[in-house]
């Protein structure tokens, strides 16, 4: 049974609690990387494997996750792996050596898919269609607000206690979460338990995994590393086979198949999904740049960094808090379409930062990107949800997480392959030494250290420019990007009122349903 009146809003906040540990581990973790460096003595390519092993680990178990919600219940599945993302966490903070720390990072990623798409399918169990839009809100809220909380306390916690509690932090949260959920959340799952479908299921792990990796690298190395395009091409071609595997079985009258393709059939579903990605895509932009400009052109440490990133938070909380209501005035057509103009029009006004623009100039146009995400990235997600039964919400939700997971290396490879050809075309490197010239090209960080080692202004100058000026650009590809989803918004999103429609119907049936009982 569903709870009702506030409680839901209270296990709202439980699985919000969980999806919030799951983004700090991912934010404290770049703070922490130096640290790791020195105390495990681990190589760049270690560090490098922290993170994409992680990203790997999480885009592969997103389906079968979805797949055991809906076989063997919601809530059972989300407490299980809650719990061992708590364990991963005490497993990181223990760590003695690189393989202890990789490995308990591989159990994080593990973890964090089901919790993450757990939490999302848990708010087709916990509200009715029309509520879904202001509870996705709130969901998208926590989200994002690891980003400035993680390197603030990260930042903090390093600076004044042993390495292994900003991993640590994670475990109280945790257990906090695991109460909570335990206490509010109903359970649910198909009433008909769905069949393993192993084929499905491996070919879903290997292109994921092999078209992640190959984003990653192109990421690292560039888009003509021959190991990248291997690496993508191969993970398209068994993606595409998996698909028409699960064609096959939907065609099946006793097919089991992993993914249900009627899904599909639906536009609020189908392009629910891709703009939710998109909406998450154009923020890439700001992600990517912004750390890296405050920290080496302004000359901030993590924990400033983390502070200045709080006007996109509070901009996402005023547009997606308030999204249902402005979804009930105009539709989700316009209200999505409106919060993509919003990111637009914020990453433009970003493009002319320079490297003496103000912080209150900063702090405005990322606000600005920030009421956009919330609109858009909530009424998309709203569009995809309203689809979903509770029954096979598993599965559903690991489609729309996984899309947005594979878009974060997609997006980081393309703007920060246009960021590095900028900053390195517009770099003045005349009578600097090779040794030095290399490690000026290597990245913003690098080329002010040389600097300064120098005691060059004009070396230092020249390096804040030029990445200023890759910046400026890699964010005119994100307002295209945004663009491109307010046009597909606009032409493709169910009509101005229909999603609405669909979830008054719905609501109403629910509340008569609760009536009988």
């Amino acid at each position: 049974m569903k709870p009702t009146g506030a409680r839901r809003w209270w296990a709202l906040a439980a699985v919000s609690m969980g999806v919030l540990a799951v983004g700090l581990d991912g934010t404290v973790l770049s703070v922490a990387l130096p640290t790791l460096a020195r105390t495990l003595h681990a190589s760049e390519s270690d560090l490098q494997w922290f993170s994409s092993g992680y990203l790997l680990v999480l885009a592969a178990a997103m389906l079968p996750a979805g797949l055991l919600g809906d076989r063997y219940g919601h809530k059972k599945v989300l407490l299980i792996a809650l719990g061992l993302f708590g364990l991963g966490s005490l497993a990181c903070a223990l760590s003695t050596s690189v393989g202890e720390f990789l490995a308990a990072r591989v159990l994080l990623g593990l973890a964090g898919s089901g919790v993450i798409v757990m939490a999302i399918s848990s708010l087709t169990v916990l509200f009715t269609k029309e509520e879904r839009p202001k509870a996705v809100g709130i969901w998208a809220a926590a989200n994002f607000l690891a980003l400035p909380i993680g390197p603030i306390l990260g930042g903090w916690l390093l600076t004044n206690f042993w390495w292994g509690w900003v991993f640590l932090i994670n475990v109280p949260v945790a257990l906090i979460g695991l109460v909570a959920l335990a206490t509010l959340v109903p359970e649910s799952r198909a009433s008909e338990r769905p069949g393993i479908d192993l084929v499905g299921v491996v070919l879903s792990i290997a292109g994921l995994v092999a078209l992640t990796y190959g984003l990653i690298t192109a990421g690292m190395d560039g888009w003509t590393d021959a190991t990248a395009i291997l690496a993508m091409g191969g993970g398209v071609v068994v993606l595409v086979g998996f698909f028409a595997w699960e064609r096959h079985l939907n065609r099946q009258p006793a097919g089991e198949p992993l993914l249900d393709l009627s899904l599909f059939s639906s536009a609020s579903f189908t392009w629910g999904v891709i703009l939710a990605a998109i909406a998450v895509l154009s923020m890439i932009g700001v992600l990517f740049t912004l750390p890296q400009y405050f920290q080496g052109v302004l000359g901030t440490d993590a924990m400033g960094s983390g502070l200045r990133l709080l006007p996109v938070i509070a901009g996402l909380i005023v547009g997606a808090i308030p999204s249902d209501r402005v979804v009930k005035l105009i539709g989700a057509k316009l209200t999505a379409g409106a919060g993509f103009a919003f990111i637009a029009v914020g990453l433009l006004i970003g493009t002319t930062t320079g490297v003496t623009s103000s912080t209150l100039f900063v702090a405005g146009w990322m606000a600005i990107i920030g009421v956009g995400l919330g609109l858009a990235l909530s009424t998309s997600t709203s569009a995809a949800l309203v689809e979903l039964s509770e029954e096979r919400s598993g599965v559903g939700s690991a489609v729309l997480q996984a899309v947005n997971k594979v878009g974060g290396p997609f997006g980081t490879a393309i703007l920060g392959s246009v960021l590095s050809s900028i900053y390195l075309s517009h770099l003045a490197l005349s009578g600097i030494a090779a040794p030095a010239a290399a490690a000026v090209r290597q990245s913003v960080f690098g080329g002010v250290a040389v600097a300064q080692q120098l005691g060059s202004p004009a070396l230092l100058h020249s390096v804040r420019s030029a990445f200023v000026d890759g910046m400026d650009v890699a964010l005119a590809v994100s307002a295209g990007i945004a663009v491109a989803g307010l046009i597909l918004t606009l032409v493709f999103l169910p009509r101005a009122n229909a999603l609405h429609d669909n979830q008054q119907v719905e609501s109403d049936q629910e509340r008569q349903l609760a009536n009988v009982r």
